[in-house]
């Protein structure tokens, strides 16, 4: 009679909007993936336009498919504004789910031994992902705040007008 296997150590599964929040949750789910020695699994969730219910009575693949490759896209650039690319020294899934940001994430993260990592604006406690992912989550969770704009930032923001932002040359 062998001895039994150990379960595969679970994942580290992390919520990216392309929000400062997301990206500060993408980068602390990298380390813990890296510290764990875990998968890392960066979900993006997404929605049709016209929202799920709709899209389900009346089913467009080829519409569905382009907005799935627009949140792939948006996945891919979190990691480039993180990283530069993909990080090195992790394995990386990426998930692209439409749905709920909350219940992507929950369906990806559902075993007990799994990690799941999520964002958020500083001042924001229950944001609705988080007061879902609080409820419905099956895992630990990990909330990361997004880093704090500089003082005065938000003011200045306030008056910018779209020529501070175009270039010259």
């Amino acid at each position: 009679m062998s001895a039994p296997t150990d379960p595969a150590p679970g994942r580290v599964a992390v919520g990216v909007s392309g929000s400062l929040g997301g990206l500060a949750a993408l980068r602390a789910g990298v380390g813990e993936a890296r510290r764990l020695g875990r998968v890392l699994v960066a979900v993006i969730a997404w929605e049709p336009p016209e929202g799920r219910a709709l899209y389900l009575r009346n089913p467009e693949p080829a519409w569905a498919a382009h907005w799935e490759l627009e949140a792939r896209k948006r996945l891919d650039r979190a990691f480039e504004d993180a990283f530069g690319g993909l990080p090195e020294g992790v394995e990386v899934r990426k998930v692209a789910g439409m749905d709920r940001p909350g219940r992507v994430l929950c369906a990806v993260a559902g075993r007990p031994d799994d990690l799941l990592v999520v964002g958020g604006r500083p001042g924001a406690r229950w944001a609705p992902v988080r007061r879902y992912v609080l409820r419905h989550a099956q895992c630990p969770l990990l909330t990361v705040p997004a880093p704090r704009p500089p003082k005065g930032a938000a003011r200045e923001l306030r008056h910018a007008t779209a020529e501070d932002f175009t270039l010259r040359g």
